[in-house]
C-alpha cells in the first residue's frame, strides 16, 4: 500500500488545466459565461444557459427539441443581432465541425 505524505490527499481537478479551445476568449459577468469561438470561418459569440426560461428550442445541429429546464449553448455570430441567435444541444455545438453540412432526418423527425 502506497504511504502518502502528511496523510492528506488533494481532491481530483474536475476541470481541465488547459483551454480546450485555442480560440476561445472567456469573459466572465456576473453569473454568466461568455466566449468567443470560430466556426464556419467567422467568430461567434458563446453563452451557457440554464434553460429556464420555459420555452422549447430547436437546436440546429440535430433538429431536435430542447426541452424547458434543459441546460444548453445559445450562440451567435459576432456581427449578428438577437435574430441571428441559435439554441444548441452542448454535444451538438461541440461536434459541430464534424457534421455533414446536409441535415439527414429520421423518419419520425418532424420537418419545422
Amino acid at each position: 500500500m502506497p504511504v502518502q505524505s502528511g496523510g492528506i490527499v488533494s481532491p481530483r481537478r474536475s476541470r481541465p488545466r488547459g483551454d480546450d479551445n485555442q480560440n476561445a476568449r472567456a469573459v466572465t459577468g456576473g453569473t454568466w459565461l461568455e466566449r468567443t469561438e470560430s466556426y464556419g470561418g467567422e467568430e461567434w459569440k458563446v453563452r451557457a444557459v440554464a434553460g429556464d426560461s420555459g420555452k422549447v428550442y430547436r437546436c440546429p445541429g440535430c433538429d431536435q427539441e430542447i426541452p424547458p429546464g434543459v441546460g444548453h449553448i445559445v450562440a451567435w455570430p459576432e456581427w449578428g443581432g438577437v435574430d441571428d441567435r441559435r439554441h444548441w444541444h452542448r454535444a451538438c455545438w461541440s461536434n459541430r465541425e464534424r457534421r455533414a453540412p446536409n441535415l439527414m432526418r429520421g423518419r419520425g423527425a418532424p420537418r419545422y
